[in-house]
């Protein structure tokens, strides 16, 4: 059954037949509703189920709204809102944790560049502590132990009574230096000689140990939670030179595992 036509409300036959927006028009029929202008499926435009040329199609405006008392309260009422759920997120949020910064290329690079400078100071006040411009101060700390254990031996040695038999000759072993190992200028300190494991020098301080440590390094010493350093030497804020009275190690030790006895 053929349909009607949206215009003329006449049947439509299969050749003049036009289907758009949703209705049946002939040919002639389907044109714009101002100008009259006949149209195809290429030129329209639907507007409310109408064609229409390009020229006369409707344009869509917007109202204003006006600032009416009762909409001045909803703006108002909105914004109450908006301010209460900020607070409860602040709330929330606050106290767990700081931003999270990304590791751009810059940042990462000015973290090298402050690493290497911190290792190059550190490095600088450890080869100023161990080996000094003056004679005294540029001791190494092993050799003064031995010198102040030798020392502090020598009056004790005077005291005793001269009751030893000429016919048994006595042999005194000589005391082995310690050899320094130098590693492209640095010069690596050699081991504890038994004279500061037996009796380490009594000029340096005494610290205890607060916790365990672990060498990370070769110039550093390890101790466990309750050992005795002796001959202890400040470097700087963060790291102090002596002796573990257990193991007669001598090494670098961190200040914050230790405390003053």
């Amino acid at each position: 059954m053929n349909p009607n036509c949206a215009r003329c409300g006449k049947i439509v036959y299969p050749t003049e037949k036009v289907n758009c927006l949703d209705k049946f028009w002939h040919k002639a029929c389907f044109h714009c509703e101002t100008c009259k202008m006949t149209l195809n499926m290429k030129n329209y435009k639907g507007y409310e189920k109408k064609p229409y040329c390009n020229a006369h199609y409707p344009k869509q405006s917007f109202t204003m709204v006006a600032d009416t008392p009762e909409n001045l309260r909803l703006k108002q009422q909105s914004g109450l809102q908006s301010q209460v759920r900020y607070k409860e997120e602040f709330e929330k949020n606050k106290g767990k944790g700081f931003s999270v910064v990304a590791d751009t290329p810059e940042l990462q690079r000015i973290k090298k560049t402050q690493d290497q400078i911190s290792n190059i100071k550190y490095h600088e006040e450890f080869e100023k502590s161990r080996m000094g411009p003056s004679g005294g101060e540029g001791m190494e700390p092993e050799r003064r132990d031995s010198q102040d254990g030798s020392s502090y031996r020598r009056p004790l040695e005077q005291q005793q009574p001269h009751h030893i038999p000429t016919s048994a000759p006595v042999y005194q072993q000589p005391q082995q230096q310690p050899v320094a190992q130098s590693y492209g200028g640095y010069k690596e300190p050699a081991a504890p000689v038994s004279i500061q494991r037996s009796a380490p020098g009594g000029g340096g301080k005494r610290y205890r140990a607060v916790y365990d440590y672990s060498a990370a390094d070769e110039d550093e010493v390890s101790f466990q939670d309750g050992d005795t350093i002796v001959n202890v030497q400040q470097i700087d804020d963060g790291w102090m030179y002596g002796t573990v009275e257990r193991t007669g190690d001598t090494g670098m030790l961190p200040a914050n595992y230790v405390e003053a006895i």
